[in-house]
């Protein structure tokens, strides 16, 4: 075997006759990076689980062969195990290891970091707890844990995001596993913690020879770190080449709507994007023939819908599962016939003058008590002397890692915090002073989206219920009026309107989105604050989203401000861009000025790590160690120092202000005498 695993016709059913996963076959090349790309509910988690016979209740493995290449150069055939036999305890953590998505949802609250990660090495080797806590401390320092000792000894409650994360690969990495799969790691990261994670993964493969099956559905990230490329839909491969050969030169039509739904920074930011219509189907209702025909744009009728596809490979280890390509090629054009021409108003608004939302010195600071009587003995400055203008009909994009205050600043936009001092103008109204008819019209103008629509929609209330009580609350609105109010929003965000009737579970995670987006609609607002309202969301859905809002905008003329660590999206959505560190303002400009023209280091810092996105980067890569500054202690200087490649002794003792002309500004004390990387050169094409 080449391969440490092959996979043969693998068949994963639920409950009890429904196939997942229909009969899929695999290779995992020893020694090199396989990316697993597609839509959520393609079968790509539930295929990695099957390789650690660890499927939830009610799944199951029900046919087909997972092979195993051990070191003694002998076979195991992983299908075949009972998932509780000790062969399998064996292979886990030792032969392969798992780092999962989301973290807090596989690291204990109740034990300490080292704990866990002890125990996965004392399982497998017979070691001391001292020499475990030696090694565990070591591990965590190879995967970039700051102050790995004292990380070592803490819960997960304690430590960030990023940090989990790094928890996790170290507990994954510490029995130096042949197989490492990692499940959407990065998804939820923002872009420094991302890359930093993507780095470390690519220096430890290089290091130990392990092998990684990485799944994603961002293909910047399979640019960046991928030899080998699968791409899946609703169970099976239907394409699979060399990383460069299948970006640049892709043939099946998934995988060409997946790379245009990509947005892009190597060409025109306000070009259209094209995203894949419809939406994956549950395996219940796996279409005849081939799975994909209901939203390809090549399919035809008289073939697509009931001859089932065979692989055809195209030489170069490239194949692809597709009609167009086999023996009845000739029959199909495969010219591209789908186009979402999305014409969002650029600039009308400005041109009058008068912002819509003026916010001057805005401060909002959370209490830090102690003590029995819970006295204040500090403060968190979330938002510390933010000045901002937003112009009617525009998007302003704001940016910045987690823990900025990009969220807090949007939440006491909305209201759901009282600012501690500045003032806030909207549309002539003094936002802190409103009380009475002033408060309850500004809660219909400003609204927001949230990052999680699972999260804020009640789960007990049909759809028709959760927009229509925007509507009970805010208007006196007939019964039937708030009906054909509810109709026509849920037709405005694409939505049958039949599923009024539905509750939240029964949607996917893009439709629940666009159910929140109606929601905030629901009041015909003149400014909607979207919280990393794509962020979570497959890359085609997150197109479908963003070209709803874009032409939403421009039917109803809102305005959007538009919070989110994804700067491919916030170039694909924005007129203008403020990038936000340590509660304040570092650099603000319109969006052609921030990718092409970069004033602020920590600007350039979060272009040079986004990953793959098509852009081509030109000298050294930038990356970002340490953490946003804790705001809860005073900063001396500029707050972005620490982290700076550039500081100077001063930069550490002068308070920077933002400065500039034409629009462009920004808070760096040596901008003018240096010259920042952009992200790509202007209008550079690279293939799809």
């Amino acid at each position: 075997m080449e391969n440490l695993v092959e996979i043969r016709d693998l068949r994963i059913t639920f409950a009890g006759a429904i196939d997942v996963v229909p009969g899929l076959d695999l290779n995992i090349p020893a020694g090199k990076t396989l990316c697993l790309v597609g839509e959520s509910g393609c079968g790509k988690s539930v295929t990695a689980k099957a390789i650690l016979q660890v499927i939830d209740h009610p799944g199951r493995v029900s046919g087909g062969s997972i092979n195993l290449r051990r070191p003694d150069g002998s076979v195991l055939d992983i299908a075949k195990e009972k998932p509780t036999s000790s062969v399998m305890r064996q292979v886990r953590g030792g032969d392969i290891a798992m780092i999962h998505q989301e973290p807090m949802s596989f690291l204990s609250p109740l034990y300490t970091i080292g704990n866990q990660i002890s125990e996965a090495l004392m399982l497998h080797r017979q070691v001391s707890e001292t020499e475990a806590r030696a090694e565990g401390i070591k591990m965590l320092e190879e995967v970039g844990m700051p102050d790995p000792a004292r990380r070592y000894d803490s819960y997960t409650f304690q430590l960030s995001g990023g940090q989990r994360q790094r928890a996790m690969i170290a507990m994954a990495l510490i029995n130096k596993p042949r197989l490492l799969i990692a499940d959407e790691p990065t998804t939820a990261l923002d872009v420094t913690t991302q890359a930093n994670i993507l780095d470390l993964l690519g220096e430890l493969q290089r290091e130990t020879g392990m092998v990684v099956l990485f799944i994603t559905h961002d293909l910047g990230v399979v640019a960046e770190i991928a030899d080998e490329v699968a791409v899946m839909y609703l169970g099976r491969i239907v394409e699979r080449a060399p990383v460069k050969e299948l970006l640049e030169n892709p043939k099946h039509p998934y995988t060409k709507g997946l790379l245009a739904s990509m947005p892009r920074l190597d060409g025109d930011f306000k070009a259209p994007l094209k995203a894949i219509p419809g939406m994956v189907p549950p395996p219940a209702l796996r279409p005849a023939g081939c799975s994909f025909h209901p939203r390809c744009e090549w399919a035809r009728k008289d073939m697509c819908g009931h001859v089932a596809v065979l692989d055809t490979d195209l030489g170069q280890g490239h194949m692809v599962a597709c009609h167009a390509y086999g023996p009845q090629a000739h029959k199909f054009d495969r010219v591209s016939r789908v186009s979402e021409v999305v014409s969002p108003v650029q600039g009308r608004a400005r041109a009058a003058g008068k912002p819509l939302l003026s916010i001057k010195n805005l401060h909002k600071h959370f209490p830090i008590r102690a003590g029995f009587f819970h006295r204040q003995v500090g403060a968190v400055r979330a938002v510390n002397d933010i000045s901002l203008d937003v112009f009617p009909g525009e998007t302003l994009g704001l940016v910045g890692e987690s823990g900025c205050g990009k969220s807090t600043l949007g939440q006491t936009l909305v209201g759901l915090h009282r600012a501690d001092s500045g003032a806030v103008q909207f549309d002539n109204v003094d936002v802190r002073a409103a009380r009475g008819e002033n408060a309850k019209k500004l809660r219909t103008d400003i609204r927001m989206v949230f990052q999680d629509p699972t999260g804020s929609l009640n789960p007990r209330m049909r759809v028709r219920d959760i927009i229509g009580e925007v509507l009970q609350v805010n208007g006196n609105h007939s019964r039937a009026e708030i009906e054909d109010k509810v109709q026509d929003l849920l037709a405005r965000v694409g939505l049958s309107p039949d599923y009024a009737e539905r509750y939240p579970h029964a949607f996917s995670g893009g439709q629940r989105q666009r159910i929140a987006i109606a929601r905030a609609l629901a009041s015909d607002p003149k400014l909607v604050i979207a919280d990393e309202a794509v962020s979570a969301l497959d890359v085609s859905v997150q197109t479908q989203i963003i070209n709803m809002m874009k032409a939403l905008q421009a039917e109803m003329g809102l305005t959007y401000i538009f919070v989110s660590h994804d700067l491919g999206v916030i170039a694909n959505i924005s007129d203008r861009v403020a990038v936000m560190y340590a509660g304040r303002i570092v650099e603000l400009g319109e969006t052609d000025q921030i990718f092409r023209n970069p004033r602020h280091p920590y600007t350039e810092a979060l272009l040079a790590a986004i990953p793959g996105r098509g852009a081509r980067k030109s000298g050294p890569r930038i990356r970002l160690t340490g953490h946003v500054p804790d705001t809860s202690a005073p900063l001396q200087g500029c707050a972005f120092a620490d982290r700076c490649p550039y500081a100077l002794e001063a930069c550490r003792r002068i308070q920077p202000t933002l400065k500039g002309a034409a629009g462009h500004l920004d808070a760096c004390i040596r901008s003018d005498e240096l010259r920042m990387q952009p992200v790509a050169p202007k209008h550079t094409t690279v293939p799809a």
